[in-house]
């Protein structure tokens, strides 16, 4: 069963280098590479209220809509990132799903609400404002997944079963035997998870990624700061497992993500898929 998974492929086409990687570095923060980018977001911002002006004041648009939008097409375009390492493997994973954060409130103390969703291919910008919003506002509402309610139950096993339980549950993903519906509904199984600290005014930082689980990517959007000559930018601070692929490949992936928000026309077109 260590050869098949239930949202992936094993890769087979790899060097040797990248199939013993794993092994050299097993933990995925003994892999980890942090890069930071600065986008110019003046354009961006005019084709966003462009965008908002079709559109009803409670279903404004974002600057975070965009972004994750070609964050999604980066992943669709470029996929050897959308791939993982679990039992010292490389798997290509199904689909792009992006997982953030999104508070109940904006306030201190507001419980965090954790969305994922699988982003397709074939999704246009606005489609999938919609979606997010729709998700978040039901989230916002009490809707619980299935994760959530396994968190709440795990929650109250004493330390030392709860311990237990999630050794299992890392074995049981290293050996490809998690069940899908487990997997799609875990915030931990993504392509990415994106924290947009420029929505609470704060720039961006650098974050860890968690053992648990396959994400190997994590991205931090900053606020939107205007410079003295008025041009206005915003950093996104990535750090990624470079077991998955080497800097160079997430480099140029990096580089179409930043392309695509500072040319936002491009957005509304469909990623450009690589052929089979």
């Amino acid at each position: 069963m260590i050869w098949t998974r239930p949202d992936a492929t094993l890769v087979r086409d790899l060097s040797t280098m990248r199939r013993f990687m794993p092994f050299i570095s097993p933990r995925r923060n003994e892999a980890l590479v942090y890069f930071a980018q600065e986008i110019e977001v003046d354009a961006a911002l005019e084709y966003l209220a462009e965008k908002n002006r079709k559109r009803e004041p409670e279903r404004q648009m974002t600057f975070f809509h965009m972004y994750l939008h070609s964050l999604a097409m980066g992943f669709h375009e470029r996929p050897r990132n959308n791939r993982f390492t679990a039992g010292g493997r490389l798997w290509q994973r199904d689909g792009v799903w992006l997982s953030f954060a999104a508070k109940q409130e904006m306030a201190d103390g507001a419980d965090l609400k954790t969305v994922k969703r699988e982003f397709p291919a074939a999704e246009t910008l606005d489609e999938m404002t919609d979606s997010i919003l729709d998700r978040i506002r039901r989230r916002r509402g009490g809707e619980r997944t299935t994760s959530d309610r396994e968190m709440s139950l795990a929650v109250l096993l004493p330390s030392w079963l709860l311990r237990l339980v999630l050794w299992g549950l890392r074995a049981a993903n290293n050996w490809g035997v998690l069940p899908k519906s487990m997997i799609d509904s875990d915030p931990m199984f993504c392509t990415c998870f994106v924290a947009n600290l420029g929505s609470v005014g704060l720039d961006a930082a650098y974050h860890h990624v968690w053992e648990y689980g396959t994400c190997p990517n994590f991205a931090v959007i900053g606020r939107i700061r205007e410079h003295p000559n008025g041009r206005r930018t915003v950093t996104v601070k990535y750090t990624y497992d470079e077991r998955v692929e080497d800097g160079f490949y997430a480099a140029a992936t990096l580089q179409g993500i930043k392309e695509r928000l500072e040319d936002p026309a491009r957005l509304d077109a469909p990623p450009r898929l690589p052929q089979a």
